[in-house]
């Protein structure tokens, strides 16, 4: 199984940037708006849809406010298609207004580690980006 490890930091403070990845049910409102067209919520399950029409089906493995980790698997959807796939983020501590976010993701076939090792790294930044956006924009406003 290939395993793809990512880490980036974000200028916003811990508690905020995992504020928004626990917040399962609003990617397409907090974490990757314009990306996702919309977030459905059922269970344990979550249905991402895209702008093209396009579902990714995905379970909802673990939400450890504790621990700042969120694991989540790719059941149905996945491009490029995929035997398996696994998830999880994690939110570490880099002082009150920075965070490190640890994104690991297992998937098989091993052949295309490369290609999902490119889509992470693009939407860690894109998820950067929007995050600490939307953490100025709390910052000046905090009845935003």
């Amino acid at each position: 199984m290939a395993s793809i490890r990512h880490e980036f930091a974000i200028d916003a403070s811990p508690e905020y940037i995992w504020d928004v990845l626990r917040d399962v049910g609003a990617v397409h409102q907090r974490l990757l708006p314009g990306r996702v067209a919309d977030t459905r919520i059922e269970g344990d399950h979550r249905f991402l849809s895209f702008p093209d029409g396009h579902v990714i089906h995905e379970l909802i493995i673990a939400i450890d406010d504790d621990a700042r980790r969120l694991a989540y698997s790719v059941v149905e959807g996945a491009r490029p298609p995929t035997e398996h796939h696994h998830a999880c983020f994690e939110v570490h501590s880099e002082g009150d207004r920075a965070g490190r976010v640890v994104w690991t993701t297992d998937v098989l076939p091993h052949a295309l580690a490369t290609e999902i090792r490119i889509r992470v790294q693009r939407g860690a930044e894109e998820m950067r980006q929007v995050i600490e956006r939307q953490y100025e924009v709390a910052l000046a406003d905090p009845g935003h």
